[in-house]
């Protein structure tokens, strides 16, 4: 009999939105019940998304279209080594970040071409696509004023202009697909929080 595929989650949000901490507690709630759960992260996950973590954060001189190639060369690797094997064996997969931070963040925060990033994106998932994606809504003043200045990597020191461009940026792909969408507002309790990702999971796991 073949396996049932496992279920697809994503978690998306400007920094500082708390998308670590609700994957990371949605992960456990679902070890908890039983589920065999994989989290992963973007850019990371392989040898090659840790190295682009690196790039990308760090490196200077890393122009926007290069930076789109970056991610999407992490992405391909990530989705085709890690996300689709876990996948085809039944376990439950949940990803902080993935497509959508590149239409937000490069394609309204940079202003690249979005029939481009569409292609890639395309290319580099295969198709893949989740079965929810957890937006996690912050003001990006919220989300920084978590971190000191001298903790800011290199696309968290963007002006104020360019992080509300990307907050947009995923607003907009939020009203686009809604069935595929949970939005909440990231400045509730941590526990009100998982609490309303962890109700729709449940829904999702039960076919309702």
């Amino acid at each position: 009999m073949q396996t049932k595929a496992g279920l697809f989650i994503v978690f998306e949000g400007v920094e500082g939105s708390g998308k670590s901490t609700q994957s990371q507690a949605l992960t456990q709630r679902l070890t908890d019940g039983g589920h065999d759960v994989l989290l992963t992260i973007e850019p990371g996950g392989t040898p090659t998304g840790l190295e682009v973590r690196k790039w990308v954060k760090t490196g200077q001189g890393i122009t926007p279209l290069a930076e789109l190639f970056l991610f999407s060369a992490a992405r391909a690797a990530l989705v085709e080594t890690v996300i689709s094997p876990a996948l085809a064996d039944g376990t439950t997969v949940i990803c902080d970040r993935y497509i959508y931070s590149t239409v937000a963040y490069q394609g309204h925060g940079r202003g690249l071409d979005s029939d481009t990033i569409a292609e890639l994106n395309e290319d580099a998932t295969m198709g893949v696509l989740p079965d929810l994606v957890v937006l996690l809504d912050l003001p990006p003043d919220h989300g920084f004023g978590r971190k000191s200045d001298n903790e800011l990597d290199r696309i968290e020191s963007e002006n104020d202009d360019f992080h509300l461009r990307v907050r947009q940026g995923y607003l907009a792909q939020a009203r686009e697909d809604p069935d595929r969408w949970l939005v909440l507002d990231a400045s509730a309790s941590l526990l009100n929080l998982s609490d309303s990702v962890w109700n729709r999971v449940s829904d999702m796991l039960a076919g309702t």
